[in-house]
């Protein structure tokens, strides 16, 4: 397939997906419900039970307000009266906060050499702490070069001294010091 045919092959399945998306997040209002009779809630919070939907929504407009499917997966579904504009407001408000609140945990990685020097090492050591320190994982990676694949001994020896030199702060060794290739790699995360 050549080039061109793929990147429309994959414009198309992003607006499929995005159509897919903005499909669940749609919310059926006022005259978009299609159930015969939903369980009513009225804008002060009273619980009217099963009405036809055909009177709920003249309770609605008598109220000057919007009839709202809040939760359209009950048999019948729940329908509350209230101002849809203030609702999509406030709905989308608890997303952000909630989104604030969340924190990812990102791998940090952290490449030295064998022979690093004293103080690149100490460095190094400080850039780990402050990393666990902000709950994000740490990949340390020992690189190895050319010739250097001979004293891969030397580098699982200071893989070690990173660990021993750590053993104090709150952290797990996730995966060992390893050697994968010409690297050797060790993971460390925060204690939870």
């Amino acid at each position: 397939m050549c080039y061109y045919k793929q990147v429309k092959l994959k414009k198309k399945e992003q607006i499929i997906e995005n159509e897919r998306q903005g499909a669940r997040e749609k919310v059926a209002i006022n005259e978009q419900i299609r159930a015969r009779e939903v369980r009513l809630i009225d804008e002060n919070g009273v619980n009217h039970g099963v009405v036809a939907t055909s009177k709920a929504l003249l309770m609605a407009e008598d109220a000057e307000l919007d009839l709202v499917i809040v939760s359209p997966n009950q048999n019948p579904p729940v329908a509350k009266i209230l101002n849809y504009g203030k609702y999509r407001y406030e709905v989308e408000k608890r997303s952000k906060e909630a989104k604030k609140k969340q924190h990812v945990v990102d791998v940090k990685e952290v490449k030295v050499r064998y022979k690093i020097d004293t103080h690149d090492y100490e460095v190094r050591i400080k850039n780990i702490k402050k990393f666990i320190a902000q709950g994000n994982k740490v990949k340390v990676v020992v690189m190895l070069r050319g010739r250097e694949m001979q004293h891969s001994g030397l580098a699982m020896e200071l893989a070690q001294r990173f660990m021993t030199d750590l053993a104090n702060e709150p952290l797990t060794v996730e995966k060992p010091p390893m050697l994968e290739g010409r690297n050797v790699t060790m993971y460390l995360a925060p204690q939870s």
